[in-house]
């Protein structure tokens, strides 16, 4: 009996080869090009200073935990700020994200929804958060705004590459039944991008409890704005205690994220 032949691997077109060359060429050429005004020649330096490194680390090997209950009260703070800006960005991103999907909207609304996205998302957070806590005052509520806005675009482009992606048998379907487009949105396209859009959301979540931290600088509540208070006191060993907290936490909220992904994919 003799074997089956093995069939000859497809061959590409110049054409693609050619893409290929100009792509990857380009992306050499740039990063050759930012080596110098990225300062790249100074990687050497992290071998050469290394005992400076080590020197000022040393600050940081007796943390001090005598604060302790004021370390886990402000980081439960920040986790609640991310919890709601999560939670008023997924609010947003549901209509714009169904609004940008190509094969749902009509395109003279997904171009300014999308334009709409690309502005949120463009903002830094530590841009937004300035602007709330002129319009609001110091505290965690310029915070949740920061980050629910940011997070708004950056979800609602998600969602919408979620959507465009589907399968588009479902949503005929209900269609056929004489549907309105409501109705086929709720009962063909929800219950396909359900899974990956909480998915996409409970990673919101984790770099968002990463997000607040840093909003501290700016006086937007949190254990980032203690994290910064300590820093500019040189109070190495209270910041030390500080950044355990943080990545415990950072580590837990990961952990649970993933045990829900599991559950939900």
């Amino acid at each position: 009996m003799t074997a089956a032949a093995v069939p000859a691997p497809p061959k590409r077109s110049v054409s693609d080869i050619a893409f290929d060359v100009l792509l990857w060429g380009g992306v050499l050429a740039l990063l050759a090009a930012s080596f110098g005004p990225a300062e790249m020649y100074k990687l050497p330096l992290v071998v050469s200073k290394s005992e400076n490194m080590r020197q000022f680390g040393q600050g940081f090997a007796h943390p001090n935990w005598s604060d302790w209950r004021l370390y886990v009260g402000q980081m439960w703070l920040t986790i609640q700020i991310a919890l709601w800006g999560t939670c008023i960005a997924v609010v947003l991103a549901v209509p714009l994200g169904l609004a940008a999907a190509r094969n749902i909207a009509p395109a003279w609304i997904v171009q300014p929804v999308r334009l709409a996205l690309d502005v949120l998302r463009s903002v830094p957070d530590l841009v937004m958060g300035t602007i709330f806590v002129v319009a609001v005052g110091l505290g965690p509520f310029a915070g949740v705004m920061a980050l629910a806005l940011n997070t708004g675009g950056v979800l609602g482009k998600l969602f919408s590459e979620a959507v465009e992606s589907m399968d588009p048998r479902p949503v005929e379907g209900v269609r056929a039944t004489g549907a309105t487009p409501l109705h086929e949105i709720v009962w063909g396209v929800i219950p396909q991008v359900a899974p990956l859009w909480t998915s996409y959301a409970l990673y919101r979540f984790e770099s968002n409890s990463r997000s607040a931290t840093v909003l501290g600088l700016i006086g937007a509540g949190g254990i980032g704005q203690l994290l910064f208070s300590n820093l500019q006191s040189f109070e190495y060993e209270r910041v030390s205690a500080i950044a355990m907290v943080i990545t415990v936490a950072v580590f837990l909220i990961d952990r649970l994220s993933q045990a829900i992904r599991k559950r939900l994919l």
